[in-house]
């Protein structure tokens, strides 16, 4: 017997939760529907990040600990959940918390999307922190690019990694930064691409950057140490002064003319 598609019980302006990125298929059929949508690996909600402490333990990394924060605040119709290479095995474990704490579908996918949309933000003139702010919104669309609006510049520095959690970290960096990792990936709209993710330029001194406890620490770890000029970076929930002075450092050794912020 066919089973119903869990997205046609949802309404016109449904509020969805989305964590990590899910396939173009859904995000598609979620826009068709006008649905709400909202990144839950992104700060929602202003409230203490220890509320999650009696459901998933403080080792996960501070992504997975936001979503769960946001899905207990945000009044949602359902929540979709990457559970696939493209995110990670905590996601799922994740989303097995979320069924049994939340009376809302939990649905989870598996994006392998290969399909490039190409990543022309990652390679144009712009500050960072808009930079990622427009790759994240991103994920809500199936909308194709126009690159012609974000011809590419000339890099200055590289940020390898994932979206952190803490934006501001992003104003230390200048305007021609060009980002590579699983951020590239995210605006490709191929999260699952590890060929892509592991992509560098050694031309450029690099930042290397993941979430503390993310286990895209160890190939950050590891292609930093192979950059000429690369830096390792983790960062937990907020982005401390000792980090902000480590990031400031390497870009003025490394001859990088400043940053914004």
């Amino acid at each position: 017997m066919k089973q119903e598609n869990p997205l046609a019980q949802l309404g016109p302006g449904a509020r969805v939760g989305i964590v990590g990125i899910p396939p173009l298929a859904v995000i598609g059929r979620l826009n068709s529907l006008g649905a709400q949508i909202y990144d839950l690996d992104e700060p929602q909600v202003n409230t203490d990040m220890e509320l999650t402490a009696p459901f998933l333990p403080r080792v996960y990394c501070a992504i997975l600990r936001t979503a769960l924060l946001n899905a207990l605040h945000l009044e949602l119709d359902m929540i979709v959940i990457d559970v696939g290479p493209g995110k990670c095995d905590c996601a799922l474990h994740v989303s097995t918390v979320l069924q049994d704490l939340l009376p809302i579908p939990v649905i989870r996918t598996r994006n392998e999307d290969a399909v490039p949309f190409g990543h022309p933000l990652c390679q144009t003139r712009m500050g960072l922190l808009e930079k990622l702010q427009r790759i994240t919104a991103g994920v809500k669309s199936t909308a194709p690019y126009q690159p012609e609006k974000f011809p590419p510049c000339a890099p200055a520095a590289g940020f390898w990694g994932v979206p952190p959690r803490d934006f501001s970290l992003l104003t230390l960096f200048p305007d021609t930064t060009h980002v590579y990792g699983w951020t590239r990936c995210m605006e490709n709209k191929t999260p699952a691409d590890v060929e892509l993710e592991a992509l560098f330029n050694a031309e450029v001194p690099t930042i290397f950057f993941a979430q503390s406890f993310c286990a895209k620490t160890a190939l950050a770890k590891f292609l930093a140490a192979r950059h000429p000029r690369g830096l390792f970076l983790d960062v937990d929930v907020t982005c401390s002064s000792s980090t902000r002075a480590k990031i400031q450092a390497f870009l003025e050794l490394s001859g990088v003319e400043h940053a914004a912020g």
